[in-house]
């Protein structure tokens, strides 16, 4: 092995779920440019997870799967093959979500099925096998991507927020589980910020949220990397337990 390889494999390893755009892109990016080894996996490859996996510095640190986050048995081949290909697993990040609007009493039992699957037994499933190799290396972290909708009730989000409360439970019950072990499980909610859905609200609405958060103004991908930063980080080493929320005092 050279040294440049030995170097490679001493790296930390993360796996991100969701991670070909948005937020999950900037995870991605984050831990490349902090020294991670980094694996995800999402539905199709985005022209922007494309342009990241072309980047040569990156080329031997970023490994891209296409799997579908409602299949459970295909989520858990690919933790197996990231901790062959890899040799490790340091950090999960549970990022992959889909949302579901509408009035509960006129949901289809499907698209509940379906919103459950990805938003709350992907993360249980991805972290029950991700916990293997953690434990197995004596340490390791967990980062829940979890909403302000698991604490605040709004209309018309109610499997969705459902499923995000019981992100939160898994963060602290969790957390008290693997503690002992060395591995810490947080979670990370973010507020309204700007991306693909808050594009398409009205005018009105964004200014009525604006006018909500006493910060003034809507969050931005940065914002929430920051916040993530630090959980991910030595700082945060005495910090497992707990969901941060990054939301400019909307919640407050």
């Amino acid at each position: 092995m050279t040294s440049e390889n030995a170097a490679l494999a001493d790296r930390p390893v993360a796996i991100v779920s969701g991670g070909s755009r948005g937020l999950g892109l900037a995870f991605v990016r984050h831990l490349l440019d902090s020294g991670y080894r980094v694996a995800t996996f999402s539905r199709t490859e985005t022209e922007e997870l494309k342009a990241l996996r072309d980047v040569p510095e990156y080329a031997d640190a970023l490994h891209w799967s296409p799997i579908d986050g409602g299949d459970g048995d295909e989520v858990q081949r690919f933790v197996r093959e990231v901790g062959r290909g890899f040799g490790r697993v340091d950090l999960l990040v549970n990022n992959a979500a889909i949302g579901l609007e509408g009035l509960l009493s006129l949901t289809r039992p499907a698209d509940i099925e379906r919103s459950l699957q990805v938003n709350l037994t992907l993360p249980l499933l991805l972290t029950r096998a991700c916990l293997k190799p953690m434990l197995a290396g004596g340490g390791g972290c967990v980062v829940n991507v979890s909403s302000i909708n698991a604490t605040r009730g709004q209309t018309g989000v109610t499997v969705y927020s459902a499923a995000k409360a019981a992100l939160d439970g898994l963060t602290r019950s969790l957390a008290r589980e693997v503690g002992p072990a060395g591995v810490r499980v947080v979670g990370l909610a973010p507020g309204y910020f700007e991306s693909a859905m808050t594009e398409n609200m009205p005018a009105e609405t964004r200014r009525r949220i604006t006018r909500r958060t006493p910060l003034g103004r809507l969050g931005t991908i940065e914002d929430m990397v920051a916040v993530f930063a630090f959980l991910v980080s030595d700082a945060a080493r005495f910090v497992t337990g707990q969901t941060i929320t990054v939301d400019g005092g909307y919640t407050c």
